[in-house]
Order: C-alpha cells, then sequence, then structure tokens
C-alpha cells in the first residue's frame, strides 16, 4: 500500500525520488517524506496531505546528495501525522528507515528498546526498525539490517540508509513488494514498477527473506544467513508512455478507454490451430484437470466481483461446483479442500496479502492453485501451481476497471478450457463461444464510441446520497461491480442486491431520492427484471436501465436507459459493467472528487 523509492546514483536523488513517489500515489497515501544522505548530514523532510506539500517543502532546498529514501504513507499504526511520517530514524539521527507492511511484533520490540535506552518519537511500527539497525550496527549496514529483520514478525519492504555508509541502500522483503530498477551507473529501490521506468526497464525482483545492497555501481543480494542469491531479472515489456495519461483528464478514464486492447491481448494466443483453447501456464495437464471434482474462488474488491462471473461461466460450461470466497475469510473458515480442489486466486497485483494467505492455506491442504494476474513476477505467480496473465498494461487509477474486465476475459478461457477437458461442451460450442468472446473488444469500442447518454445521465444524480444497484443472473456481479465503482469514486452510498431479493429488505429505502439501477439486459430473467422495475417505480424510484439496444419496452420502464450491443448472456458481463464505470467516473467528476485518488484508499492491498 505505501509507497517505497530508494535512489544511488549521480543525479540529484531528491528529484528522483519525488518523481517516483508522484508515479506511486495510486498506492494511497496520507503523509510523504525524504531522506537524503548529504555530505556529512542525513536530511529528512516530512509532510502530511498530499505529495505536493512535500514538494513544495524541498522547493528551495540545496541538498544535492545523490543517495537518498522517499516514502508515501497509508496509517495503520498511528495517525497520519508529520510525526509518524517516514522516514524514520534513530536515536543518533545517522540513520533513516522506510518501511511498507506491518510488523506484528513492534510493542514487545517498542519495549525492549525503550528498556535498553532508545528513545522513540513516533506511535508506528516502523520506528521500531530504525532503532533495531541502531542497536546492531557495527559497521555493516547489510548485516546490522539481516540482524534486524531476523527479529521481525509480520510484513515488510524496507529501504535504510546510513550516514555511516553513505553511497549504500539496504533492502529487504517479506510479504510486501519490493524491485530494483538496474540502471547504467544508478539504481533504484521500489514498492512498483512505474517508479523506475524513467531511468530503466531491466528490474531485479526481491524474493522474501532477500537482503539487497544497493549501490551506484552495483547490487548485492544475499538471504537472511548471509549467502549470495542469484537475484530474479526481468525486463518491463511496457514503456512510461504506458503508466502516464496520454492526453486524457485523468488515468481512470485512459484505462476505461484502454479496455478494448486489454480484453483483446489478454485473449490473444489462447486457442491452437486446430481450435483447441491451450493454457500451457498451467502446471496440470488435461488429464489432471479433467479429475478435479470442486473449484474454489478467492479474491477481494473488484476482483472478487469477476470471479462470481467466473463461477457462473465454469458451472455453466464445465459443470464443476464452484464457490466464490472473500479471501479474508477463506482461510479462516475451515473450508473442505483437498487435492480434487482448484483454488483460483485472482488479484490484480499478485501481492494481495489476504489471497495470498488463502492460497497457502490451500495448498497446505493439497489442492492445486491457478492465479490471474496482471503483474509478471509478482508474489502470486511463485505461489502458485499456473498463471494466467491479464495483459492489462499498468493500471494507476485506485478503482479497478480494464483489469477487472481483462479478468472476465482470462477467467472465461479458464472456463472453456474446463468445459473442454471435461467433455460437457461440445467443440462446436466452444468454437462459437470463442469466436463471439473475441468479438466483445468490438463490442467494447462500441459502447464507448457512443456514450454521451451515460454523462447526461450523470448529471441528475450528482446530489444523490444513496443508490441501489439491481440485477439478476450475470446481472448480479455486474450490479456489485457497478455500485463498488460509484461509491468508491463518488462517495454516494451504493448498495448491490439480486432483484429478487430486494422485497427481503432493500425495497424499504426507495424513494424519489434514491436512484435504482437496473441491469436489464436481455437474459432469461429479463421479465422478471421488468417486475421489479415496476415495483421500485410504484414507490417512487427513478430508474436507469443498462439494456440492450432495439429493446424499446425498457424505455416505458426507465427514465434513463444505457445502452449495450446485443450478445449472449453468458458473456455479457463485460459489455453492461462498461456503462457502469462511465456512469460512475462522471457523477465522481460533476461532484469534484479526485477519481485516480479516492480518499482512504490504496490499490495494493499489501497488508491484512
Amino acid at each position: 500500500m505505501c509507497g517505497i523509492v530508494g535512489y544511488a546514483g549521480p543525479r540529484k536523488a531528491s528529484e528522483v525520488l519525488l518523481g517516483g513517489l508522484a508515479r506511486l500515489e495510486y498506492r494511497g497515501y496520507d503523509s510523504a517524506g525524504l531522506a537524503i544522505v548529504n555530505d556529512d548530514s542525513l536530511v529528512v523532510m516530512r509532510r502530511v496531505g498530499k505529495l505536493g506539500n512535500l514538494i513544495e517543502a524541498t522547493s528551495d532546498w540545496s541538498v544535492e546528495g545523490g543517495v537518498g529514501i522517499g516514502h508515501t504513507r497509508w496509517a495503520t499504526h498511528g495517525a497520519p501525522t508529520e510525526a509518524n511520517a517516514h522516514p524514520h530514524v534513530d536515536c543518533t539521527g545517522r540513520i533513516a528507515v522506510v518501511h511498507n507492511g506491518i510488523i506484528e511484533n513492534y510493542a514487545a520490540l517498542r519495549e525492549e528498546l525503550a528498556a535498553a535506552g532508545h528513545m522513540l518519537r513516533s506511535e508506528t511500527d516502523t520506528e521500531t526498525v530504525a532503532h533495531l539497525v541502531e542497536a546492531y550496527f557495527d559497521g555493516d549496514l547489510t548485516e546490522a539490517v539481516r540482524k534486524a529483520v531476523r527479529r521481525l514478525q509480520g510484513a515488510y519492504a524496507l529501504g535504510v540508509v546510513h550516514l555511516d555508509d553513505p553511497g549504500t541502500i539496504v533492502a529487504a522483503r517479506k510479504d510486501s513488494p519490493l524491485i530494483i530498477g538496474v540502471g547504467d551507473g544508478e539504481n533504484i529501490v521500489a514498492s512498483d514498477i512505474p517508479a523506475v521506468l524513467e531511468y530503466t526497464r531491466e528490474v531485479l525482483v526481491l524474493h522474501d527473506g532477500e537482503v539487497a545492497t544497493v549501490r551506484a555501481e552495483g547490487v548485492e543480494v544475499t538471504d537472511l544467513a548471509g549467502e549470495p542469491v542469484v537475484p530474479e531479472m526481468m525486463h518491463v515489456e511496457w514503456d512510461l508512455d504506458a503508466a502516464e495519461k496520454g492526453g486524457y483528464e485523468d488515468f481512470m478514464l485512459k484505462e476505461i478507454f484502454e479496455q478494448p486492447r486489454a480484453i483483446r491481448e489478454t485473449l490473444l494466443g489462447r486457442v491452437d490451430e486446430s481450435g483447441r483453447v491451450c493454457l500451457s501456464e498451467l502446471a496440470m495437464d488435461d488429464s489432471e484437470l479433467a479429475k478435479l471434482e470442486r473449484v474454489f474462488i478467492v479474491a477481494c474488491g473488484t476482483s472478487y466481483h469477476a470471479g462470481i462471473v467466473a463461477k457462473s461461466l465454469i458451472e455453466q460450461w464445465a459443470r464443476l461446483p464452484v464457490e466464490v470466497d472473500v479471501s479474508s475469510e477463506f482461510r479462516y473458515r475451515d473450508p473442505i479442500v483437498d487435492p480434487s480442489t482448484l483454488v483460483v486466486a485472482i488479484t490484480q497485483s499478485g501481492e494481495t496479502a489476504d489471497t495470498l494467505a488463502g492460497i497457502r492455506e490451500a495448498r497446505l491442504r493439497g489442492a492445486r492453485v491457478f492465479a490471474i494476474t496482471n503483474v509478471v513476477g509478482s508474489r502470486v505467480t511463485r505461489e502458485s501451481d499456473g498463471v494466467i496473465y491479464t495483459h492489462a498494461g499498468p493500471e494507476i487509477g485506485v478503482a479497478a476497471t480494464k483489469t477487472f474486465t481483462a479478468q472476465i476475459a482470462a477467467l472465461s478461457v479458464l472456463a472453456l478450457k474446463l468445459a473442454q477437458v471435461r467433455g460437457t461442451l461440445e467443440p462446436e460450442r466452444i468454437e462459437t463461444l470463442w469466436a463471439e468472446l473475441t468479438r466483445i473488444p468490438d463490442v467494447v469500442e462500441a459502447i464507448l464510441g457512443d456514450a454521451n447518454d451515460v454523462e447526461e445521465c450523470a448529471r441528475e444524480y450528482t446530489q444523490a446520497c444513496s443508490s441501489l444497484f439491481l440485477g439478476r443472473g450475470m446481472g448480479v456481479p455486474v450490479a456489485m461491480e457497478g455500485a463498488l465503482k460509484l461509491k468508491e469514486i463518488s462517495y454516494i452510498h451504493a448498495e448491490a442486491y439480486p432483484a429478487g431479493e430486494m422485497k427481503h429488505g432493500p425495497i424499504a429505502l426507495i424513494t424519489p431520492e434514491v436512484p435504482v439501477v437496473v441491469v436489464a439486459t436481455q437474459a432469461r430473467t429479463y421479465e422478471k427484471v421488468i417486475s421489479n422495475i415496476m415495483e421500485v417505480r410504484a414507490r417512487g424510484a427513478r430508474v436507469i436501465a443498462v439494456a440492450t439496444f432495439g429493446d424499446e419496452e425498457i424505455r416505458d420502464h426507465a427514465e434513463h436507459v444505457l445502452w449495450i450491443p446485443q450478445v449472449s448472456e453468458s458473456l455479457s458481463a463485460i459489455p453492461a459493467t462498461v456503462p457502469l464505470q462511465l456512469l460512475a467516473y462522471h457523477i465522481a467528476k460533476l461532484r469534484g472528487c479526485n477519481v485516480d485518488q479516492p480518499r482512504n484508499l490504496a490499490k495494493s492491498v499489501t497488508v491484512e
């Protein structure tokens, strides 16, 4: 969640760090700070609020040092104050630490350090790390960090500098993401790839239990025992332009319009010359897949909604029972998982703490695990038996858009693959479904090309305080995702329900002031949905319907209609979602909200 950047090289470190932190703002934060090794002093600057406050505070700096660390903090331990902002320093003021994660045993460590005479000045768990490094330092910063992290329980990604080793940053990780951009005479530590792309596309991926000694001239990686480690290197295919707005007003709008490309690239190469679905990344052959008896899908937030879509597709096409769990609940409810179970973990970042914990629990019980993720080399890829990548490119907006529809595309391929190996669909039917699936990007382009009615609709609902989203069948996860987008970025309360459940409670909320958004596309339950619409209108509600082009009846039942082209019911989730993304976007913009950085939210939830 927090953003870390560290720089060692010939440039002015403060400029590199501030630029990198700006590219990590999507991770979510409430304060920011820098620590620069400048000649014979360690200069620390911290500010509460947006990064602009820190930039303003350093605008007249004469700090020229080429080694430093920076941080954007999302508060966990202690309020968002300057005293709690990172970097944190030790008693001497010669050591500075930045941290992403949670140190679970910090209270005991804090008590121990205080008893030994250390002066702790903040409420944070992170400050204990600075004082531990101080206690263990005996001329070798890397060894001091190794000793310190061996005392830590919980999750951490750390960057540490020491005035007594002025050319060095020591980085370490466990359960929180950390990479190192390897440049020519310079190296950059960061929480995520966008922070390094201005300088390099060659990236060293730090793994759990590894410690990196980073200097301008190179990087050395060891394990916690000090043994050398051959680091994993990767070349980043996308460049800095992919992480910029590209002429769009916001990253979110850009990413909504990138969905056709993201879906196409996710589907690319998934069918061989004979017309068979192929997923070569999965470490299970067809005979093993055919023996599966059940599927669990674990995910959080938007990815959870994609999982509900997948449940419907896998059960319909492959005739396998599927359960979908919120990751944070899965690991604690003693699920019935065994070697005949496939667990599908959906995580955009590949670093979602709850999802990772869930799949570890599943593997302990003998289950096979597949991951659906957007990030090559992320932690989930190393803890799974197979990976299906979504090729959506970087998603900077906190509210997921293109990664959601790309996840549905990838899960659709998985559902077809399972149907193929189990023989539950005829080859001709698979071929027909595949052909329609590959046309979905064109459908999304058509929706995006004629979306003026969405903005006009949005203007009438900017003052709403609450809203209700309804759907049936595939419309249920679409309604859930639509409600989530609205609440995330506009701060309007939004609740989603299966339309048939409305009379079991939600109908009590209906007033003329509560707009009701209904997914009313052509489907088996269309007449039932119309009945539900009539029920809410009888109680004064104004209805916004997502409906299929050519449906003249719906005009009589809704104040506003957001149109999508005709597609089969099983593949309707992606097209039906797009107008609701745009609706949330326009309402939020009209309300003056920051759609890219909604309050209190972070892009990657890397702590439990």
